[in-house]
């Protein structure tokens, strides 16, 4: 896209920025994240939960399209944005993970590794001859502590811990029913339920139950896991306690 005016040609590099103080290639890149399909991240004190969808033609093949990418053992993620870009940084973040293991003997906190995600964002935004990763990561997990995470990584580099959040298209429709159903002491399957029905009252056009992708991971085992079609459909149309 070129720009015209008093900020034509700032969104040529990545290193220029405009009178206003923007990065116009971190823009792109945010703009990226923000049309990419919906995906819900939250947690109580059971665990916490990712609530996505694929999304694809007839032609293709479902079972090579992932959204939802596990980690390490405690932890997973959703992506939104450009696939090739995330799955470098899935690829990144899991060997961080193993070196952390192999280094402290322990596995690493959720916000160490989310750390290390932003960092690695950061310093594509602000070096010349490449560009920024045009992918938002939704992480969650369980802290050796028993705590558990969910957070958010941003093309910028910056990253936040929520309660509960969302991704990609009709993200700010969906922050808003989570924060008016969200409760601290719901379990995993209520989360799980809830999840499901923002994501479809969050969507314009009609979801497909087959496209759904659940994440989950409770405190007790710490073992984050993808749910198979079976564990899926018990949750199908099935309204969360108001």
């Amino acid at each position: 896209m070129m720009r015209k005016g008093d900020d034509a040609g700032y969104d040529r590099s990545i290193t220029m920025f405009s009178p206003e103080g923007r990065l116009y290639q971190v823009e792109y890149a945010l703009e990226a994240v923000r049309r990419g399909t919906l995906c819900i991240g939250i947690k109580s004190k059971s665990g916490a939960a990712i609530i996505t969808r694929k999304k694809f033609s007839k032609l293709m093949d479902p079972s090579t399209i992932q959204k939802i990418f596990k980690i390490d053992q405690h932890i997973g993620c959703s992506i939104s944005g450009l696939h090739a870009d995330s799955r470098i940084l899935v690829d990144y973040a899991r060997v961080q993970c193993q070196i952390h293991r192999l280094t402290y003997n322990e596995p690493v906190r959720i916000q160490t590794i989310t750390r290390k995600l932003a960092d690695i964002k950061q310093q594509y935004s602000q070096h010349g001859g490449v560009r920024p990763f045009g992918s938002a990561l939704l992480i969650i997990g369980v802290d050796p502590d028993g705590m558990p995470r969910v957070m958010t990584t941003s093309p910028s580099g910056t990253y936040w811990a929520w309660k509960g959040t969302a991704m990609g298209r009709n993200a700010e429709d969906a922050r808003e029913k989570l924060n008016k159903l969200l409760k601290d002491d719901m379990s995993l399957d209520e989360l799980i339920k809830m999840g499901i029905q923002v994501l479809k009252e969050s969507t314009e056009e009609e979801i497909e139950d087959e496209t759904i992708q659940i994440g989950c991971i409770d405190t007790e085992s710490k073992q984050f896991r993808m749910l198979s079609m079976d564990e899926k459909m018990k949750y199908m149309n099935i309204k969360p306690a108001e």
